[in-house]
């Protein structure tokens, strides 16, 4: 995940996200991952991830003057709607949270134990190593601090992944039925998340809550902006292209239709916090360049341990320039969601 260029597309997705996508999505998950968390007396706090920034703010409710915020993200746009909620909550605003345009992978940029509190919402599942993603999230942390992140867990979408799995069988898509049951292995369950947290130099705690998303129709279901823009792309590749992605997603249109004829398309999510207190000293990697699309940003003079100047309440650190239209334009769904689904070719 390095630095995303600015984009009209990727503008508009920080957008929806924070209009449609946040409320049903991350701001679930964000709940699961605050619970109950308490931030000490002048703690240093990093949220990694921070998207538009509704953990952020909650974080800032809970911090004691004296206490620090860095929020980082991928995505410029994203900082942007997060750094303006943050502007206007008037006094609250004024604490010390500081904003940076910085990518976690291919490792954070700030030394080893650091921060009291490090967070990360939903941002494990943009990891391409997650057990390695945790293990740098704890190495910044300091020893007897906490590191929290979410993700979604095995079960998550089963019931549209049990048509998936109907339909794919009953045509005969091998191919396709080993994709789909690759893709399913990248859910982890409950126990490998200790584990994980384990081998991090964590005390681990991993705590569950399911909740369900409920559409009308198929069509309501894969145009719904936290499908689209979620885990659409990764089933739309284990279908295929071209005509054999038509031809899988008529029938499972077809299925969700018949199955639910008038109720609605039900769809579980098993929303997961991994959660734990540093008791181990974490080794830092080797120096690693940093990815060609990343914004430098360097110590400045005056700066702490980890590189960030205290200059303001509310700093948005060394950042990309909005760029010129690229002419990206935004790629419609493929036909199949056109609200007419051609019969398939066979």
């Amino acid at each position: 995940m390095s630095v995303q260029k600015r984009t009209h597309q990727i503008e508009k997705l920080a957008r929806v996200y924070d209009d449609e996508i946040g409320p049903v999505w991350g701001s679930r998950f964000g709940r699961l991952l605050l619970r109950d968390l308490a931030i000490p007396e002048r703690g240093q706090v990093l949220d990694i991830s921070c998207g538009t920034g509704t953990p952020t703010v909650e974080l800032l409710r809970r911090m004691s003057d004296g206490s620090r915020i860095i929020a980082i993200d991928a995505s410029s746009a994203m900082l942007d709607v997060a750094r303006r909620k943050v502007e206007g909550l008037g006094p609250l605003g004024k604490k010390g949270v500081f904003f940076r345009t910085e990518s976690p992978i291919p490792r954070l940029s700030f030394a080893s134990d650091v921060y009291d509190v490090v967070v990360c919402n939903l941002g494990l599942g943009e990891m391409p190593d997650v057990p390695a993603a945790l293990r740098d999230f704890a190495r910044v942390t300091k020893l007897g601090g906490q590191l929290r992140c979410t993700l979604p867990l095995v079960g998550t979408f089963t019931e549209l992944h049990d048509i998936y799995r109907e339909v794919l069988g009953k045509h005969d898509r091998t191919e396709a039925q080993a994709r789909l049951e690759a893709h399913l292995a990248t859910y982890p369950t409950a126990e490998q998340c200790e584990q994980w947290l384990r081998d991090a130099g964590l005390e681990p705690s991993v705590e569950v809550e399911e909740f369900s998303l409920l559409f009308k129709s198929s069509r309501e279901f894969f145009f719904a902006p936290v499908i689209e823009f979620g885990p659409l792309p990764a089933w739309k590749a284990i279908a295929g292209t071209g005509q054999e992605l038509q031809d899988v997603f008529w029938y499972i249109k077809e299925s969700i239709d018949a199955y639910y004829a008038g109720r609605p398309f039900v769809v579980t999510v098993k929303a997961a916090c991994l959660a734990g207190r540093k008791v181990a000293a974490v080794a830092a990697p080797a120096a690693v360049s940093p990815p060609p699309e990343r914004v430098a940003v360097g110590t400045v003079a005056g700066a702490d341990a980890d590189g960030i100047e205290e200059i303001s309440a509310v700093t948005q650190l060394p950042d990309e320039p909005e760029g010129e239209d690229d002419g990206t334009v935004d790629v419609p769904l493929d036909a199949f969601t056109d609200g007419k689904p051609r019969p398939p070719h066979l």
